[in-house]
């Protein structure tokens, strides 16, 4: 994560320092879990992310286990993969296959890329994560932060708004943005 995007995270960790953080899910990616730390970090309940291992050390202090919020790595939250495209800058791409061929695989839902995954892919891993491992915190009436990427973000905005495979070709997830949504009986809006 560049020391741009390090800025970036602390300023949306400000939007969101006076809202209740019960749980964080994130990515098994560096950035996404350097994130967490960063975006909690003027965070006003003043509790400190805890990533748990599954054969972790247990907090045994009930003191103690309230001044933590648990982290929870899961692979099903990482970006897409790219492929034969992974690390090459849009640029790059865009001189070896054309720019309309970059751009089908980098926003439609069915497209791969060499070797890669597509959105649909993406969501096919993402989504019964989110379901059956975020969702049930939700009905609990606990508040979730995900710290993940563009495209597992857009996978799980896409259910969330139950978008076509054609809507979601428009939708864009900007950096440094907290999306804010509300959950009640299944329904979730999103909070301005």
């Amino acid at each position: 994560m560049s020391e741009e995007g390090m800025k970036e995270v602390v300023e949306a960790g400000l939007k969101i320092a006076g809202i209740p953080i019960d749980v964080v899910f994130t990515s098994t990616l560096t950035r996404a879990q350097m994130t967490v730390p960063l975006a909690l970090l003027h965070h006003k309940s003043g509790k400190i992310p805890v990533f748990m291992h599954p054969n972790g050390a247990k907090v045994y202090s009930e003191e103690t286990q309230k001044q933590l919020i648990p982290v929870f790595m899961a692979e099903e939250l990482n970006e897409r993969m790219y492929g034969e495209l992974q690390g090459l800058n849009k640029a790059e791409m865009a001189k070896k296959y054309g720019p309309e061929q970059v751009q089908k695989w980098r926003r439609s839902f069915d497209e791969r890329p060499p070797g890669g995954e597509s959105l649909a892919d993406t969501a096919a891993r993402t989504l019964p994560y989110f379901k059956t491992q975020i969702v049930p915190y939700l009905e609990k009436g606990q508040n979730v932060l995900i710290a993940a990427h563009g495209n597992s973000l857009r996978a799980i905005v896409m259910y969330m708004k139950n978008l076509s495979k054609d809507e979601v070709v428009h939708l864009e997830i900007a950096t440094g943005e907290p999306l804010i949504y509300s959950y009640s009986h299944g329904r979730y809006d999103l909070s301005r």
